[in-house]
């Protein structure tokens, strides 16, 4: 009798014990469940508030790029681009630590480079605030992050562009052109910034057209210094056997 009364005592010992490890269990279980909700409302606000900068960012560059496009006159398909590149820099985290200013005329000047649009880095500068220095340093973080090609824009894209600005003829930009693609087949050009090239090659255009303009009216148009563009247009000429009166 009292070998199963004991017998009987332990059977309970063990199924309290088994209940106490279910209940246990159970706790556990629900303390668990209850982190993984709160990790994931954490998830959900951080996500929330991801797409909220994101929509915040797209907006106040969108609105930058469309003021710098509507004072270079940028083509639309352009200004798309840029957008498309700064967003691409935001969802890489290419923006944290750098100005927006700064990404954004980076970005513009990246879409530019990559159409082969002939954007100097003095229209860029004027009219963002941000310097030349930082546009380059930030468009080779970008070409470097996204993996973005950017072809150098060759001297004939911008003659077009400067012979409007002085509001130079056909003739002028057409003997401009013509001066520029003899400098390139001779590879004077190797190592010179396109502007400087094709200022250079315009303002001796304008001289032999009987339409001379003055150094600093050039150098002006095309983002150089009037030292540069004299170096220029005097190695363009002597290399190329071209008389200026």
């Amino acid at each position: 009798m009292g070998e199963n009364k004991g017998r009987s005592e332990r059977e309970r010992a063990r199924m309290e014990e088994r209940r106490g490890v279910t209940k246990k269990s159970e706790h556990l279980s629900r303390k668990e469940e209850e982190e993984r909700e709160r990790l994931q409302r954490i998830s959900e606000r951080l996500r929330k508030r991801r797409v909220s900068n994101l929509r915040r960012h797209r907006l106040t560059a969108s609105a930058e790029i469309e003021r710098i496009s509507a004072m270079l006159s940028i083509p639309e398909r352009i200004k798309e681009e840029s957008l498309s590149i700064y967003q691409q820099a935001w969802e890489r985290d290419l923006i944290h630590g750098r100005s927006v200013e700064k990404m954004v005329a980076a970005s513009v000047y990246a879409a530019c480079r990559r159409n082969r649009i002939p954007m100097t880095l003095d229209e860029l500068e004027k009219a963002t605030n941000v310097a030349r220095k930082d546009i380059v340093r930030a468009c080779k973080v970008l070409a470097g992050r996204l993996s973005l090609s950017l072809p150098p824009v060759s001297p004939i894209e911008y003659v077009h562009r400067f012979c409007e600005k002085l509001n130079l003829k056909g003739r002028v930009r057409e003997k401009a052109e013509e001066i520029v693609r003899k400098a390139l087949e001779k590879n004077i050009t190797s190592g010179r910034g396109p502007p400087s090239i094709a200022a250079s090659a315009v303002y001796i255009a304008a001289i032999l057209c009987g339409n001379r303009q003055t150094q600093k009216a050039v150098a002006e148009v095309a983002g150089v210094t009037e030292v540069t563009l004299r170096v220029r247009y005097k190695e363009l000429a002597r290399k190329l056997q071209i008389e200026l009166h």
